[in-house]
């Protein structure tokens, strides 16, 4: 051994030359182990009747029958923390999620008690949504996996899964076996217990089937959030912005909240004069006859855009009808609305044109006259309340069309599929309709209120 190494590793020994790992290195974070390895000292039990045990220094709940979700939730309530744990599912039947910032209240069934708000799912299915972010009891999914396909393979069956989860301001993250899940902004709930789910069972006979949890440690001092690398879709439920890391990936508001920057009537220089409002962040057509641009007419964004990943709320009234349509060139000289690829906005259950067309596709979210969205009612939010649309456009010209964070429609323009499509539909009789290179998003004006807020798009290449 060469002179000058024995007396590095001596210096090191002697505490001259500190010989602790990179990871000792950060003494800021400093951890608190809430569950202790040998009981739930600290945990109560609500909301349904499944059992927990504590053994070999893990959490154990078994499934049980004919009782709504269990929860293992903390005594204590946090607000601002990192969570970190360890999962394990050993049945395909034991679907779990971690409460964060969770609420409970006891007087909800008739005296058992209600838990409700965020939580992080743990999904053995095959639909493999782990990770993903449900408003439990209240609003739904606020971020399926749909959102983050990539994430989907990051849970494993039957082994230990490690989560992080950072709660820290309006933001929530997650991960799962260092992998990057999901991404939301939302100020419902600021404070909170935390909690470990057993689900309900739906069949007797997965009784007694386990989920695990150990390594339960949370941090709520010196708090540094860890920053995605990766490309991940944001859901951001404020009001017209856009967090810094949204900026960072090329995202851009289409709609401020204060004026009509960006947006000009179509066929037209300026931005319509009358029918179409801006207040309190809002943008809004209002109800007229119902013709289709007759009214007020239809707006458009001043730039044009190829590729693309372009995200809108919208809220509908009773029995409406409006659209969001994208590669709109304003070139086909025709009376009514401006030609373009429709993602259809629809009252279903009150709207004529639902029953129109072939087989459902002019229902809510499906690709216009061309193709029926693919959804189930329960991601449907009806009249009066916000849904989240979203339409991406690859540079390779495949498409996808998502409604409340979940894909309902995908083709490829110009396909021979596509092409089929366009031939018995109304657009046949415009060549190369929908295939244009690039065109303006359009807000459709069908003579019904409709209302937008937080419209946001990022070019891709």
């Amino acid at each position: 051994m060469k002179k000058s190494v024995l007396l590095l590793m001596m210096l090191g020994c002697m505490g001259i030359i500190s010989c602790e790992s990179p990871k000792s290195e950060n003494k800021s974070t400093e951890w608190n182990n809430i569950f202790n390895g040998e009981n739930l000292e600290g945990w109560k039990v609500v909301g349904g009747a499944a059992p927990f045990e504590v053994k070999d220094s893990e959490i154990i709940g078994y499934a049980k029958a004919n009782t709504p979700n269990t929860f293992l939730i903390t005594e204590k309530e946090y607000t601002d923390y990192i969570l970190e744990l360890d999962l394990k599912i050993e049945n395909l039947s034991s679907n779990s999620g971690i409460m964060v910032r969770g609420q409970f209240d006891p007087t909800k069934r008739d005296g058992q008690g209600l838990v409700f708000g965020y939580q992080i799912e743990a999904d053995p299915s095959a639909r493999a949504w782990s990770g993903g972010l449900y408003d439990e009891a209240r609003r739904g999914w606020l971020y399926p996996l749909d959102l983050n396909p990539k994430a989907k393979s990051a849970f494993k069956m039957g082994e230990w899964n490690s989560y992080r989860i950072e709660a820290i301001g309006k933001e929530i993250k997650t991960w799962i076996n260092g992998q990057e899940v999901a991404y939301v902004v939302d100020d419902m709930d600021s404070r909170g217990f935390i909690g470990l789910q057993v689900h309900s069972i739906g069949n007797p006979e997965d009784e007694g089937n386990k989920t695990y949890f150990k390594n339960v440690r949370v941090q709520t001092e010196n708090l540094t959030p860890t920053p995605f690398q990766g490309d991940v879709f944001v859901v951001n439920t404020g009001l017209n912005e856009l967090t810094d890391f949204e900026k960072e990936k090329g995202w851009k508001l289409l709609f401020n909240g204060l004026n009509s920057e960006g947006w000009k009537g179509a066929y037209k220089e300026t931005f319509p004069e009358k029918g179409w409002h801006i207040k309190d962040g809002i943008l809004m057509v209002e109800k007229a006859d119902g013709g289709e641009s007759s009214n007020f007419g239809d707006i458009v964004t001043v730039e044009k855009y190829s590729a693309f990943d372009l995200a809108f709320d919208f809220k509908m009234t009773e029995g409406a009808n409006s659209g969001v349509k994208y590669f709109v060139t304003l070139s086909e000289g025709n009376k009514g609305s401006a030609i373009g690829l429709e993602y259809q906005i629809l009252d279903d259950e009150r709207h004529p044109d639902a029953k129109m067309g072939i087989e459902g596709n002019r229902t809510l979210a499906s690709l216009y006259d061309l193709i029926k969205a693919n959804k189930q009612p329960r991601f449907v939010k009806g009249p009066g309340e916000w849904n989240k649309g979203r339409v991406v456009v690859y540079p390779d010209n495949k498409v996808e069309h998502y409604l409340n964070g979940v894909k309902v429609v995908e083709y490829v323009r110009g396909s021979q599929e596509y092409r089929d499509l366009v031939a018995i539909s109304k657009y046949k009789i415009w060549e190369n309709f929908g295939e244009a290179p690039e065109g303006h998003i359009l807000l459709q004006d069908h003579g019904d209120e409709v209302h937008f807020k937080n419209i946001k798009i990022k070019k891709l290449n």
